[in-house]
């Protein structure tokens, strides 16, 4: 998610940008898909190889959060895990200058919540991007409870510059698109754990009788099973309603390590 959102900030919008991540083989392993895009682009002639060599030459790599204090703008793409995004959040308040934007691309945790670990509860925006950044076309921006409008207006601005159409929802559990998307994926879940129909009659029916351009099965293994199960449990546990609780099975599959196509294996099995 992180190098789909610096790819089209620096391809689409042509903004410089730093690549973050405390591993520094991620971080080479992100420049070197961002090179095979823009060589597949190339090939395609959507883009030109001069349009390629300025991307590449806007991106830049670092594995020290410390070297961000002069940004303008942070979007942090880490799990979706509320610890680990206020420890982020945390860090950024005491780096980053006092006018610099800090977003989430969290899909489910609360804005406010994530921007209560800050001082500058006002400068935390959501900036939800679709997986794959590339080409998904929408962001949804959410507003915690002390956001500037001025950010949101701002925040709304930077993802329409990456040719993304964006919709505004509020602070609540999942947003929009989760809010509707992962009790769809979790009921699918629950019919192939009570061998109702297999995992490919399931999507078959979902294609073919509702024109869904995937089936929810499919979908759930290239979101990966983790992350819907996290989502889930957001869900679940921010609501207190029993029609968000994660399937048995969504959950045996994550204890397994079976985590959809990143992993090799989920509902379907993938060559890695």
């Amino acid at each position: 998610m992180g190098l789909g959102i610096a790819y089209v900030a620096a391809n689409v919008s042509r903004l410089p940008v730093v690549l973050m991540d405390i591993n520094k083989e991620q971080t080479d392993k992100g420049l070197a898909f961002m090179n095979k895009l823009l060589e597949k682009d190339v090939a395609k002639e959507k883009i030109t190889a001069e349009h390629a060599k300025g991307t590449r030459e806007l991106v830049s790599t670092t594995n020290a959060l410390s070297t961000l204090s002069d940004v303008d703008v942070v979007i942090e793409a880490a799990s979706e895990n509320l610890n680990i995004k206020s420890a982020i959040f945390r860090d950024l308040d005491a780096i980053c200058k006092s006018d610099a934007i800090l977003a989430t691309n969290t899909s489910s945790i609360s804005i406010t919540k994530i921007a209560a670990a800050t001082k500058k509860a006002e400068k935390v925006i959501g900036m939800h991007f679709m997986n794959p950044v590339p080409v998904m076309k929408l962001v949804e921006v959410i507003p915690g409870l002390a956001t500037e409008d001025a950010v949101l207006q701002d925040t709304l601005a930077l993802a329409q510059s990456m040719g993304k159409t964006t919709t505004v929802a509020q602070d609540i559990p999942g947003f929009v698109a989760n809010r509707l998307l992962m009790p769809y994926i979790n009921e699918a879940v629950m019919l192939l754990e009570g061998g109702v129909a297999s995992a490919k009659d399931i999507d078959t029916t979902m294609k073919l009788g509702t024109n869904m351009p995937m089936g929810p099965l499919t979908l759930a293994d290239f979101i990966g099973l983790d992350t819907c199960l996290a989502i889930q449990k957001v869900l679940h546990e921010n609501t207190g309603d029993s029609k968000y609780r994660p399937s048995v099975l969504l959950q045996k599959y994550v204890d397994a390590g079976w985590y959809g196509k990143k992993s090799g294996r989920g509902f379907y099995s993938y060559n890695k």
